[in-house]
């Protein structure tokens, strides 16, 4: 493929995920109940081959696709190869508590990643991801009319979330040590809406706020012996700044009576936490990797707290496994990947007093396309839980499709004719 072509590529599926993005707020990129706190949901989803590994990788060292858990990893990228990833995925959820359930099922753009090589031990990268996701609708809340016995139902819906555009460059430093860096991009909207009614009277409120921030991070990788590689990740704190638009609109018995707006209110800012992430990977018999992370939000130093809850510190726990019988066999059925991975979260926010924990089991498949490429379909599965039935929470079951289309494109190369 030649170079134009791949930044014609590269523009169109820009467009597409940032069109379907904004597109999907209007109907929802998620339908989790627990995207009504801070941000929304946290997406988890990745690139490649680390949707069906429980998420894990920010010790594997890979020089044959895109690894975006450790920016280091990137001085790895080989002379003359351009990665390029798009990810789309499906999602059925299935949310219960003590007196009902209820099923939804969402799709959208995952991911979208590219990876070069500049000189000798010196790569970079782009990825555009989901950081979160906001779906939420809250239906027949009921309230007290303030000073008599009588009550009102209203409906709360929420959409929107946050978007991570990261630009990423890794070093080679000395043999087996490498160093990255990272820089991130964190905008994106959410929208709330109210509505109620008593008896002739309506009243709607909807509001707008508007995210932005920069956010910088730092990766290392060292291999210990040259199958047994660990990893260390960093993102520094930081404040999201906040714009409000607020509309309001009463009737009385059917006929507008007032329509007040509010633009460039300022909302109030929110606190990215420092996070932290080990990690190791190691390679048996040629085969078998396994990687293992660990990582550490600190949730409670930002200070923040929810209408029924408080943010406190975060445990995540990844381990992945990917088999291949010879990544380098000439038969297809030879290079194909294997893939499984577990996921716990012990969770960011206290309702009440209890965490709201949540695990998944993943599995996947890599295919090889072509012979000579290091290009691949990623197709993984995920069914997870969060949350529980008890007081007011709610139990959420998912089971999630990713597909990434994970392709290597090779530049500057002379054909040979013979």
């Amino acid at each position: 493929m030649k170079t134009n072509n791949i930044f014609s590529l590269l523009v169109v599926f820009s467009t597409l995920f940032a069109t379907s993005r904004s597109l999907g707020q209007s109907e929802g990129l998620t339908s989790s109940p627990y995207s009504l706190y801070g941000l929304g949901v946290i997406n988890q989803t990745g690139i490649g081959n680390s949707n069906g590994m429980g998420y894990a990788g920010i010790g594997i060292k890979t020089d044959t696709e895109i690894n975006n858990l450790n920016p280091a990893n990137y001085s790895l990228i080989r002379a003359n190869s351009f990665f390029y990833d798009i990810g789309i995925k499906g999602e059925y959820n299935n949310y219960s508590n003590v007196g009902n359930s209820e099923a939804k099922t969402t799709f959208n753009f995952a991911s979208f990643a590219m990876a070069f090589r500049i000189t000798n031990g010196l790569g970079v990268g782009i990825t555009m991801v989901p950081y979160s996701d906001v779906g939420y609708s809250l239906l027949g809340i009921q309230t007290n009319i303030e000073g008599s016995k009588e009550t009102f139902e209203s409906n709360v819906t929420g959409v929107g979330g946050l978007n991570d555009l990261r630009f990423n460059i890794g070093y080679g430093v000395v043999e087996g040590l490498r160093v990255g860096g990272s820089i991130s991009f964190l905008f994106g909207n959410i929208e709330e809406e109210e509505a109620f009614q008593i008896s002739s009277s309506t009243f709607q409120l909807n509001e707008a706020t508007n995210y932005s921030g920069v956010r910088l991070g730092f990766g290392l990788q060292y291999d210990i012996v040259k199958n047994f590689t660990i990893g260390s990740t960093v993102q520094f704190p930081t404040s999201l700044k906040g714009n409000l638009t607020r509309s309001v609109l009463k009737t009385l018995d059917g006929v507008d009576i007032s329509v007040e707006e509010n633009e460039g209110d300022t909302a109030a800012d929110f606190d990215m936490p420092l996070e932290l992430g080990v990690g190791m990977s190691s390679v048996l018999y040629e085969s078998l990797t396994v990687s293992v992370d660990y990582k550490k939000n600190y949730w409670s130093a930002t200070g923040q707290s929810e209408n029924i809850g408080r943010y406190m510190d975060q445990d995540i726990y990844a381990l992945g496994l990917e088999y291949v019988k010879n990544p380098k066999g000439f038969k297809s059925w030879e290079r194909v990947r294997y893939r499984a991975g577990f996921n716990y979260d012990n969770g960011n926010l206290a309702i009440n007093g209890r965490k709201i924990h949540g695990f998944n089991f993943t599995t996947g498949v890599g295919l090889p396309v072509g012979r000579g490429s290091n290009s691949m379909i990623n197709l993984s599965y995920s069914y997870g839980s969060k949350g529980q039935i008890q007081n007011i929470l709610i139990k959420e079951d998912y089971h999630m499709l990713t597909l990434n289309l994970s392709l290597e494109d090779r530049w500057f190369r002379k054909r040979k004719i013979d």
